[in-house]
């Protein structure tokens, strides 16, 4: 008898990679200004990229949150979020072992903290979302993980059991808050060792 009957994925560095500092060095800067533009946006003190992933302000309005802080840094900045389709990198190994789970009868649910627009960039031609019984991503309720809003609203509006089910992520956090809501969580630290431990369930 099966544990669990419900698998929830997180969606960056678990079903997909990204290369945002490739797709910095894409745009023209160097190796480091790449790195330095990606963490003035990921690290940003006024935690502007979490408004963007809860949804709470336009696409332009969070580029013109990020041009006053780093005026210097404004056009790639901008660039960078007008053209998130050059950062997802697929996950094939992964969508495979997801594919089989689905035909082996689990039920699988995605649960991220995204910006609309990325999200859709992201997943449009990415195989795993036919295999999806549904979703609950930050944008959508404007809250977001490790938050236990989001891992409750995922379970009333698919009705799971927490115990029922298990969540994967790449961050520690989340997979605490996924813990303290009562579901059974694992980080996801590499593909190669996230793979093998999906294919346990089948």
């Amino acid at each position: 008898m099966k544990k669990y009957k419900n698998i929830v994925f997180d969606v960056g560095e678990v079903l997909l990679s990204y290369r945002w500092k490739a797709m910095l060095m894409d745009y023209g800067l160097s190796a480091d200004e790449a790195e330095r533009v990606g963490r003035e946006m990921f690290d940003c003190p006024e935690k502007i990229w979490s408004k963007f992933d809860l949804g709470i302000e336009s696409d332009e309005q969070i580029i013109e949150d990020f041009e006053k802080i780093y005026p210097d840094d404004k056009k790639p900045i901008r660039w960078f979020i007008e053209h998130g389709e050059y950062m997802e990198v697929p996950r094939p190994k992964t969508w495979e072992v997801v594919h089989e789970l689905k035909k082996a009868g689990y039920h699988l649910y995605i649960l991220s903290n995204y910006p609309e627009k990325l999200f859709h960039k992201h997943t449009e031609y990415a195989d795993f979302m036919k295999d999806m019984d549904g979703l609950m991503v930050s944008y959508m309720i404007h809250k977001a993980k490790p938050g236990r809003d989001v891992y409750a609203a995922l379970c009333d509006k698919y009705q799971l059991i927490p115990s029922e089910s298990i969540f994967f992520d790449d961050r520690a956090e989340n997979v605490q808050g996924a813990i303290d809501f009562g579901m059974d969580s694992e980080q996801v630290t590499t593909e190669e060792s996230f793979v093998k431990r999906l294919k346990e369930f089948l």
